[in-house]
């Protein structure tokens, strides 16, 4: 049995439209017509319907041109479709909606294998950023990942032998010249503790069990404030509709705590005001798409503080290891907090301006 499709416009199981071979495109995020080279609309999708906020009966016999604010450049582009002057033609456009403002969208037009009709693909700019940042953190997290573990066991090896011989060294010198050797000892051992962390998300084996996201906030959220008392406000915003999913507990209370843990230390000069605030805000996200992938529930959970925000130099590079916005920071926890995340399918985000930042997790939802 054939399983329904819902509209954003009405908020009812959509019937299947159109021959059976166009019916996949309702799984898509993008905006998708079926057109003939006239520019009428033998297929829309349930995206488009819900971008242009009409109808698919509506839409389907229409002319898809009309949709647009220059009709005429989508015209020329399914005539040279039907004519074979390319196989596919990419340009910028803007989507006329009911009751909105047009949307700035990228348009890709391409034959199909049917004589006389094209595919139009409509792709939200706003989206194709966010999917290209999406793509770079992902791409950025597998290099960081490949780079921690390969320069940790290149430090590691010879730190034991540095250690090993500064001990030796301090056998045989007056204890006059001990202090030095114990600087390198201390060192050495601040050095192996330094690669034991940036090694720990793949040392330690994933531990699945049953995890409330709520269970994992409030566990945080006492331990951030028996660190920091006095000054700080941490509220609760939270969906309790969110159901228990499969994860490692500890691993997304550190991740977390990382995050937090940072967004209090940044709040230091409003916590002497006594006006420093962070909040946990917890959503179910529907038909979302992150890491290359489309999901038809996910968490979404944000860590949210009135802080100065994070320095434009580093905004980019958060995530980086040993990229630090406080003097004294190890630049690890983002890091660590973006690994565990990830081991769970899903990502971290980060909108932050003046006094207001926001770290926003997403876990994809059974």
């Amino acid at each position: 049995m054939t399983k329904p499709y819902f509209s954003a416009v009405s908020g009812t199981p959509l019937a299947a439209s159109g021959p059976p071979r166009f019916q996949s495109f309702d799984l898509l995020a993008t905006l998708v017509a079926v057109v003939r080279t006239d520019g009428s609309v033998v297929f829309a999708n349930a995206a488009l319907e819900d971008a242009l906020g009409i109808s698919r009966r509506t839409i389907e016999g229409s002319q898809l041109p009309e949709c647009f604010t220059e009709p005429q450049i989508l015209q020329n582009a399914l005539e040279g479709a039907s004519s074979n002057e390319f196989a596919a033609l990419r340009y910028d456009a803007w989507l006329r909606r009911v009751n909105h403002e047009p949307l700035p969208v990228h348009v890709v037009v391409a034959q199909t294998d049917q004589p006389g009709e094209a595919i139009v693909e409509l792709l939200p700019l706003e989206q194709q950023a966010k999917q290209e940042r999406e793509e770079r953190l992902m791409d950025q997290a597998q290099a960081n990942k490949e780079l921690i573990r390969n320069l940790a066991h290149e430090i590691k090896n010879p730190l034991g032998g540095i250690r090993g011989a500064a001990q030796l060294l301090q056998m045989e010198i007056d204890k006059d010249l001990s202090e030095y050797t114990q600087v390198i000892i201390h060192e050495a051992d601040r050095l192996q503790t330094l690669v034991d962390r940036l090694l720990a998300p793949h040392r330690r084996p994933h531990l699945v069990g049953d995890v409330n996201i709520h269970e994992v906030c409030e566990r945080v959220r006492l331990l951030v404030l028996a660190e920091f008392p006095k000054g700080l406000q941490l509220t609760r915003d939270y969906d309790t509709s969110i159901p228990d999913f499969r994860g490692d507990r500890e691993q997304l209370i550190q991740a977390v705590l990382n995050i937090t843990h940072n967004a209090a230390q940044a709040l230091a000069e409003r916590m002497a005001a006594g006006d420093a605030q962070i909040t946990f805000k917890t959503r179910i996200a529907r038909q979302v798409t992150f890491g290359k992938q489309r999901y038809r529930l996910a968490l979404e959970l944000h860590v949210v503080d009135n802080g100065p925000g994070v320095p434009d130099s580093i905004k980019d590079r958060i995530f980086y290891p040993l990229v630090s916005g406080r003097e004294g920071g190890s630049g690890l926890g983002l890091t660590l907090a973006q690994t565990f995340v990830q081991q769970h399918h899903g990502l971290i985000e980060c909108d932050s301006r003046p006094g207001r930042t926001d770290f926003k997790l997403l876990i994809p939802l059974p």
